[in-house]
């Protein structure tokens, strides 16, 4: 892979807790313009990994390199400025906003208006428009005026999306996007997710493997904190380390893989 097509990297990423290894030595490489997938059975590490790259955690050793700038000692917010979004496994929206405005907070963030609610609201209503665009690109322009609190769950998650998109990720981090739904809102989910990754780069945790299956470019198998393989999902599918270690720890097979 040729290093501008790159576009995060981790090398020897370590991260000890009390002498307990939660990730050892990953090597991770992410293509821009990709869904890259991690993926593993239970304690594999995969959320520690993700609260590494976003400095939520520091790491015990090892080095992330972000569009060939090491980013390994900056804060969570330098993170975040540099396009490093990440859409979280909890909710997080303000339930008791409307769905409307929940995005608009992710583009006041966006354009550093934040703390400015004391500016007349004609100048938040500039943001509406923009605001309306990502409802629309997500499927949820006809819920824009309900409370965040009435969605159902899938809509809920689409809004998360939508509020990620108004940060204007470059690289997108999704924390087990279709954990606790049913069919119908995984394939919605689904389908949202591969239409927002044009022209963008989506590293995913997920459980659900037919998800992965589906819309992955490549993936990332950790076990006990470390890579056990990697590649396409046929070939990670067909690889009988992958296979015994989902099975060793979820009865139904790969298709148990939850972090």
């Amino acid at each position: 892979m040729a290093h501008n097509d790159t576009i995060l990297e981790t090398r020897g990423l370590t991260k000890e807790f009390r002498g307990f290894t939660a990730v050892n030595e990953v090597n991770l490489r992410v293509r821009r313009g990709s869904i890259h997938a991690l993926i593993g059975p239970n304690g594999a590490g995969k959320t520690t990994c993700f609260n590494l790259l976003t400095k939520f955690l520091v790491p015990t050793s090892g080095q992330i390199v972000f569009n060939g700038v090491d980013i390994t000692r900056e804060r969570p917010s330098q993170i975040a400025c540099r396009g490093i979004i990440r859409s979280f496994q909890i909710s997080a929206v303000f339930p008791h906003l409307t769905v409307l405005q929940n995005v608009r907070i992710g583009l006041q963030r966006a354009v550093g208006t934040a703390f400015h609610f004391w500016r007349s609201a004609r100048s938040l209503d500039t943001l509406d428009a923009r605001a309306i665009e990502l409802l629309d690109e997500v499927g949820l322009a006809d819920y824009a005026q309900w409370r965040a609190v009435e969605l159902p769950y899938g809509r809920k998650r689409a809004l998360e999306i939508a509020t990620t998109l108004a940060m204007d990720p470059e690289l997108m981090l999704l924390d087990e996007p279709t954990q606790g739904m049913g069919h119908e809102d995984v394939d919605r989910v689904t389908a949202l997710i591969r239409k927002v990754a044009a022209g963008r780069t989506i590293l995913m945790v997920e459980h659900n493997m037919n998800v992965i299956a589906g819309i992955s470019d490549r993936i990332t198998v950790l076990q006990r904190g470390e890579v056990l393989a990697e590649g396409t999902y046929d070939e990670v599918s067909a690889n009988p380390q992958v296979v015994e270690a989902y099975m060793g720890s979820a009865a139904d097979g790969l298709r148990g893989a939850h972090a």
